[in-house]
């Protein structure tokens, strides 16, 4: 049986979630061993095309999805439901606003979230919550909305993944160091550890590394020097935080390789947006750079559920 610690223990991670003021004691976090458990075997694997709903916002947004469905090829289907920077709060609660909703969903992929899920028509759901990650943690109460979408989720048959996504490239901390030390303190520590420790038996809730693809990304064009279109990172965005049509196939890419646990190697590199208009290509050595960080990424982390 799963079991969850009655007392708080002060770990590194703890005290300074405590002094940021985004640490609160109720639900103490699943403790590790029992988090660490949930994750010593790999996510049971498709056997089949995926019907996947995507609740977000711009970094999920309408060309991601789409070029998601074209890796994954005939039979993947999916909808979503997404807003300006909107939190998981907004998407559950009736009464709280989605911002930009009206402008965000006016298109065929738009379902009501709510309604998806119950559907039976899904057999994965992609949470994302706003950014910055640490404001959603401590005004808009990220584990419980994670929490509440992963039980309703799961008790209609759907897998649960949460979307790793990344802050402002201009962060006074840095942006590859912000990176490497978020995944561990806010992801894991503040919200799914307490997300699942709310849950009578927890359930695995995977992660998509989208912000830890992005950073040894980063990396790799640091140690390798300029490849196809890119002379840094920052090639992937259109401004501070979006990414361009690089970035989200970088994205569809990390995507693909989770829900499916593929190996994205040799998948095609010129896709469509959704709206049918020809994306960017990056090209098949540049592409063939960011499959290969995909997979190194997403079969190092035991909360994917990936393993090679």
């Amino acid at each position: 049986m799963f079991k969850r610690i009655a007392l708080l223990v002060i770990t590194p991670a703890v005290a300074v979630l405590a002094a940021l003021g985004l640490y609160t004691r109720d639900p103490a976090p699943l403790d590790a061993e029992t988090f660490e458990a949930l994750y010593a075997a790999p996510a049971p694997k498709p056997d089949g095309p995926r019907h996947v709903f995507h609740i977000g916002h711009s970094l999920v947004g309408r060309d991601m999805p789409a070029m998601l469905a074209q890796l994954a090829g005939q039979g993947h289907d999916y909808a979503s439901q997404l807003g300006w920077g909107a939190t998981l709060q907004s998407h559950w609660e009736p009464d709280v606003p989605i911002n930009g909703f009206a402008e965000e969903n006016a298109h065929d992929k738009y379902r009501d979230a709510h309604e998806a899920v119950e559907s039976g028509d899904y057999d994965a759901i992609v949470l994302t919550e706003m950014v910055e990650i640490k404001d959603a943690i401590k005004y808009h109460d990220s584990a419980k909305y994670v929490s509440q979408w992963s039980d309703k989720a799961q008790a209609h048959g759907l897998s649960v993944y949460l979307y790793e996504t990344w802050h402002q490239l201009n962060d006074d901390a840095g942006w590859l160091t912000r990176l490497d030390a978020d995944l561990a303190l806010y992801w894991e520590g503040a919200i799914l550890r307490p997300a699942l420790a709310r849950a009578e038996t927890p359930q695995p809730i995977y992660v998509i590394p989208g912000g830890q693809v992005m950073a040894a990304f980063a990396r790799a064009l640091e140690t390798q020097g300029p490849v196809g279109p890119f002379a840094s990172y920052k090639d992937l965005f259109s401004d501070d935080i979006h990414f361009n049509d690089y970035g989200a196939y970088l994205m569809a890419l990390t995507h693909y390789a989770v829900l499916y646990q593929q190996d994205p190697r040799g998948l095609p590199h010129a896709l469509q947006r959704a709206d049918g208009t020809p994306g960017q290509n990056p090209g098949p050595e540049a592409a063939r750079l960011m499959q290969e960080t995909v997979w190194d990424v997403v079969t190092s982390l035991p909360r994917t559920g990936v393993r090679r």
